[in-house]
């Protein structure tokens, strides 16, 4: 069985949400910033296991452009210039269904190190 695949990506810039679709059925409500903390860049993720980077202060961040990325997924630019890291179809989807318990792993870590959104 094939992978679900977006059926509509817009972007709410008042509410600085992406909503994607995707052919499943499944339709997730990204925050920008959730999107921002989360992206799979290597200035992010690190590059290796264990070496993610908190990013704190995205409270306001926003998408600037949204750029296709062949077949497989999109470049986001967002508003603080960040524009590294291809969230394919799968990371979508994965960012999507994991949205709950990434969101609270993230706010703990905030918590932990003092910092603030």
């Amino acid at each position: 069985m094939p992978a679900p695949r977006p059926s509509s990506i817009v972007l709410h810039r008042a509410s600085r949400v992406l909503e994607v679709a995707f052919d499943s059925g499944e339709v997730f409500h990204l925050p920008c910033e959730y999107l921002r903390v989360e992206s799979p860049s290597a200035e992010v993720q690190g590059h290796g296991p264990g070496q993610k980077v908190l990013v704190a202060g995205k409270r306001e961040v926003n998408i600037d452009a949204i750029e296709p990325v062949g077949q497989y997924g999109v470049l986001l630019r967002f508003s603080d210039g960040h524009a590294t890291g291809i969230f394919s179809w799968t990371v979508l989807l994965e960012l999507g269904r994991e949205q709950d318990a990434r969101w609270a792993t993230y706010l703990a870590a905030l918590a932990a190190a003092g910092l603030s959104r």
